[in-house]
């Protein structure tokens, strides 16, 4: 059972924090808006979920999208990918685990600091909030290749 929860083999659901990050509103064409503008970037999404792994979460999604240690966080472009699948923002992030703990613990971290300066230049949208009953679905199932060396008749 702990096996198959550390790979996110199957559902998780609990308490927990749910933390949203989005794009700052598009600018003002007057120029009054200053900070507005800012981008929220997959290092932004990979920041925030090793801050919530660090804080002590149990489980975690981005848009619904489950959280394994081998999953990957990028960028395709403009897109910000997870597991290799195009996420839209506002980005929801769901951490499961006790929510005091959790919220406590990701507050004044280097990631608290650097969304919330994100923030306070750019305009991001960063809030957290509790959750009482979120639920986060099975990981996909991975797809395991290997290599095995040729035969002497090439195959």
């Amino acid at each position: 059972a702990r096996a198959a929860a550390a790979a996110a083999a199957l559902p998780a659901a609990g308490a927990g924090i749910v933390v949203t990050l989005a794009d700052a509103p598009r600018p003002d064409p007057a120029g009054r808006d200053r900070a507005a503008g800012g981008r929220v970037y997959d290092q932004d999404l990979q920041v925030l979920v090793n801050g919530l792994w660090a804080a002590g979460a149990a489980a975690i999604g981005v848009n619904g999208q489950r959280i394994t240690p081998t999953t990957a966080i990028r960028a395709a472009g403009e897109a910000i990918l997870v597991d290799y699948r195009p996420l839209t923002g506002p980005y929801e992030v769901t951490a499961l685990g006790d929510p005091a703990r959790l919220r406590d613990a990701l507050a004044g971290s280097a990631a608290d600091r650097r969304l919330g300066a994100l923030r306070e230049r750019f305009g991001i949208r960063y809030e957290v909030r509790r959750t009482s009953g979120a639920r986060l679905p099975a990981a996909g199932t991975a797809r395991l290749r290997y290599a095995a060396p040729r035969t002497e008749d090439g195959q």
